[in-house]
């Protein structure tokens, strides 16, 4: 359970700050949500308390396990393999959506691999970007750095 003005990261959508948890009436039953705001882009969601684990709602990792992040990084073994664009864009969706830092760490590194070898499609671009952003901006919180810092620590790891 999150407290009001704790930090925790929404599947797809990266880190937010819950603001406030307020009960509504929808449908006749009273629910309990949590007020997020998304930092990235100051986006509001509302998401009801009893839903936040199914939806993929989680704290932020620890510092001690940044380390597992970037050894997947450095691996450069990709996890999905070859097929057509549309079907390794499903396959990257999927692992944004679970929420999982690991999984969107596989998602950059195998996405910057494939970019080195062929032209990347506009959605495997917007989606590199995407998890980029993401793994960012959490890395930087829990490391206490700027997203600058950690996107070169990022590069030199990709390399």
């Amino acid at each position: 359970m999150f407290k009001i003005g704790d930090l925790a990261v929404y599947p797809a959508h990266g880190v937010g700050k819950i603001e406030s948890i307020e009960s509504k009436s929808i449908g006749g039953n009273r629910q309990d949500f949590y007020i997020m705001r998304i930092l990235e882009n100051d986006m509001k969601i509302m998401i009801p308390i009893q839903n936040a684990e199914s939806v993929g709602l989680r704290e932020l990792i620890a510092s001690k396990d940044v380390a597992k992040v970037y050894d997947i990084l450095k691996t450069k073994e990709i996890a999905v393999n070859g097929g057509t664009w549309n079907r390794r864009y499903r396959e990257y969706m999927e692992k944004i959506k679970t929420g999982s830092i690991y999984e969107l760490a596989e998602v950059l590194r195998d996405l910057t691999v494939l970019k080195n070898d062929k032209e990347l499609s506009f959605g495997e671009r917007k989606m590199l970007d995407t998890a980029r952003g993401l793994l960012l901006k959490e890395l930087s919180i829990v490391l206490s750095i700027s997203e600058d810092q950690v996107e070169k620590n990022i590069v030199d790891m990709l390399q």
